[in-house]
């Protein structure tokens, strides 16, 4: 198939960039790189530098290249910002995705696949989390992701567009040592908690220790990224069986002070941590039950071990202290 990649100089978007143009598809890269990397994307892959916010550019895209299916991982993805400035959520995520579905479905696109999120669920009751639980979502980002998800859900019955939507947890990892996770800022847990061990940043802050967990600190659910990407083929794969939503996670859940924990035992380091305040829009727990994906398309973690995971992460971040600028 020839595929387009949104968001595919991304940290996930370009783990699955890679994984297609290994299984020889026809894969096309579109992004703005304000949070990618040119150079994460294959020298092989053709690649677009545009703004979904320009239809016009997206729409020739889309006309030129004509992609049997389209994978979307381009948005503002930061849950405490969209609390913050919920208006670039609200409006750019939904808006700059309207413009590639609807591009998408003038071109005849007949396979879709919306990377989606687990703050959809908010202040979820259930452990873990299914995908026939309902939805109130945590922040406007998860708000803006649903309005997508319904999207979808319109195209599927007006024009007989397949979508797959993957809801998932934390993504994390790295897919090898020299594919990771460069985020600036950086937002995400575990390379924050590496950065102190590589000494970039004295100690790690913990937002909230009076949660209503073990030790009072979030517990969430990790999956390698490399997991993530296999689960993507696999649903690209099985949409011409029919529209699919999945939770996407390893079913176990671990706090912000067990991942701590595990990274001083893969770094060495003592990596001090500081209580903070919380942020607005973190709920206490958020772990995914993955059955459904597992019995549906025998999806099945490779890693799913939090050590080796962190472990992965080490192996990038030590090697590229600095990220792609290296």
């Amino acid at each position: 198939m020839r595929i387009l990649v949104t968001g595919g100089a991304g940290y996930i978007g370009s783990a699955v960039v890679h994984m297609l143009a290994a299984s020889g598809d026809d894969v096309l890269v579109l992004d703005n790189l304000t949070q990618g990397h040119r150079s994460a994307v294959p020298s092989n892959v053709p690649f677009f530098e545009a703004d979904l916010a320009d239809a016009l550019t997206v729409e020739e895209i889309i006309a030129e290249r004509r992609p049997d299916a389209i994978l979307h991982f381009a948005s503002n993805t930061l849950v405490g910002e969209s609390m913050d400035q919920p208006f670039r959520y609200l409006f750019d995520n939904v808006t700059n995705g309207l413009n590639l579905i609807r591009s998408a479905t003038k071109y005849g696109v007949k396979r879709f696949v919306l990377s989606s999120t687990a703050n959809l669920f908010g202040e979820a009751s259930a452990d873990p989390i299914t995908e026939s639980m309902p939805i109130f979502p945590g922040s406007p980002y998860g708000e803006s992701k649903f309005i997508l998800e319904r999207t979808l859900h319109w195209m599927d019955k007006i024009y007989g567009m397949r979508y797959g939507i993957l809801r998932y947890f934390n993504a994390c990892g790295a897919s090898s040592p020299e594919l990771g996770e460069d985020h600036h800022p950086e937002t995400h847990l575990i390379p924050l908690v590496l950065q102190v061990a590589l000494e970039q940043r004295d100690q790690i802050v913990i937002f909230g220790d009076d949660y209503d967990t073990l030790d009072g600190t979030c517990v969430r659910d990790y999956i390698h990224i490399s997991d993530l990407a296999t689960a993507h083929l696999l649903v690209l794969q099985a949409l011409k069986g029919g529209s699919r939503v999945y939770n996407l996670g390893n079913g176990q859940g671990f706090s912000v002070k067990q991942v701590i924990e595990l990274a001083r035992k893969v770094t060495g380091h003592s990596i001090p941590a500081v209580i903070g305040d919380r942020r607005p829009g973190d709920p206490d727990i958020l772990v995914a039950s993955s059955n459904k994906i597992r019995r549906d398309l025998g999806w099945q973690p490779r890693y799913p071990d939090l050590e080796q995971i962190i472990e992965s992460a080490w192996q990038w971040h030590s090697r590229h202290p600095n990220g792609y600028s290296d």
